[in-house]
């Protein structure tokens, strides 16, 4: 790239479709521009432009050569770009969604926060456990519970998200304390219909190998609220994360079971979003608060 100062001056020459069009967008003489283009010509050993007093053209190989140019120069407009982003301050309207839970619990003390911080930014917020398309739906923003994130997004992981099997004290006393993922078969579970991925069974990781349970089960609810007051009426045992649980695992009102099981693992916690050249400051600043706020090490897994 040493003649990286000529490569821009031929290309602009080519651009402006003169040299003395090239020097004025340039700022430069046109005699300095001249003389780059013909050193240019002689350190490559070719010749870039065909030159007579009327009109000026592109060689063939000039021509080959000037797409590669062009891409430089780009590719330089592009990291000033970035660095202008990334000083910007944020502003604007954030559209974000999240599963409802989530945003009640944890999301909305984010918000908040982030908004006393940044007085220039609005946050719309879409509270929803259907999964929404956020290029369809224009959001900017998506928080997602998922071990697989989109291919096609862009996921930054927030935190991991524990799931854990419990019930409360009552419903162990009166059925007996599971000991194996199998032992639940022979349990009242409560199934939450809200994710796909629990509707059809549960699946744990023991010493190793995957171990999937069809549940059985009398209460099948869509409302992960009501399936928790179920399971601490002592209606069944429940498989939920800790950032749902953990105020009923630390004031025991609900027990962990099957410790030695790991429930749905690999769950994390993302923030997710377009895979855009540039990153809105407004966004990048929100991620960054998250990560501040609840990452890596999540609060509610203290318990």
């Amino acid at each position: 790239m040493e003649h990286l100062s000529e490569m821009m001056t031929f290309a602009k020459v080519v651009e402006t479709k003169s040299f003395s069009a090239a020097a004025l967008a340039l700022k430069t003489s046109k005699s300095l521009v001249s003389k780059q283009v013909g050193a240019l010509e002689n350190a490559l050993g070719v010749r870039l432009l065909n030159r007579t007093t009327r009109r000026m053209s592109l060689t063939e190989i000039g021509a080959a050569y000037y797409e590669h140019c062009a891409r430089i120069m780009q590719e330089i407009d592009a990291a000033a770009e970035t660095v202008t982003q990334l000083q910007a301050e944020p502003r604007g309207v954030l559209r974000l969604t999240s599963p409802v839970i989530f945003a009640s619990l944890h999301l909305a003390p984010v918000i908040g926060d982030f908004l006393k911080k940044h007085d220039k930014v609005e946050v719309e917020l879409n509270a929803t456990d259907r999964l929404i398309d956020i290029v369809e739906e224009g959001y900017d923003l998506a928080i997602r519970i998922t071990d697989h994130p989109a291919p096609t997004m862009v996921a930054r992981r927030i935190a991991p998200v524990r799931f854990v099997t419990c019930a409360s004290p009552e419903y162990l006393e009166r059925r007996g304390t599971p000991r194996t993922p199998q032992d639940l078969l022979q349990h009242d579970c409560l199934v939450y219909q809200g994710v796909p991925a629990l509707r059809s069974g549960w699946r744990y990781v023991v010493n190793n190998r995957d171990v999937a349970i069809n549940v059985n089960g009398k209460c099948r609810v869509n409302n992960s609220e009501a399936l928790i007051q179920l399971a601490l009426d002592g209606m069944g045992i429940v498989l939920f994360p800790t950032y749902i649980l953990g105020p009923h695992l630390r004031s025991g009102r609900l027990k962990i079971i099957l410790p030695d099981s790991v429930a749905n693992p690999d769950m994390s916690l993302y923030a997710t979003y377009l895979p855009n050249r540039y990153m809105q400051p407004k966004v990048r600043a929100f991620i960054d608060h998250m990560m501040a706020s609840i990452g890596p090490k999540p609060h509610w897994d203290v318990f």
